[in-house]
């Protein structure tokens, strides 16, 4: 061994482990395509238009391809639709 035990701090040793852990572990942010659009998108859910109405609506106004479910997954994580997404739950049951 090479390092003196006197020098070594155990305790500081395993805090650079943990931050380097946490720094792994978080998740990279990638910009969306629909970013671009969400004040649309979002309007016209709330309106009544299905994901398939604004996957046609991208395609013919923007010339953005998206399938359906891609668009169904970024409108779940928005906070403007948490409300409309607990609505729907709660009238299936």
């Amino acid at each position: 061994m090479s390092r003196n035990n006197a020098t070594f701090d155990a305790q500081i040793e395993v805090e650079r482990i943990r931050s380097r852990r946490a720094e792994a572990r978080r998740k990279m942010y990638r910009k969306s395509r629909l970013d671009k659009y969400r004040a649309e998108l979002v309007a016209m859910r709330q309106a009544g238009a299905s994901c398939a109405d604004l996957a046609e609506w991208l395609r013919v106004s923007h010339r953005c391809r998206m399938h359906r479910s891609s668009i169904d997954r970024y409108l779940k994580r928005l906070p403007e639709l948490a409300n409309e997404a607990t609505a729907n739950k709660a009238a299936f049951r």
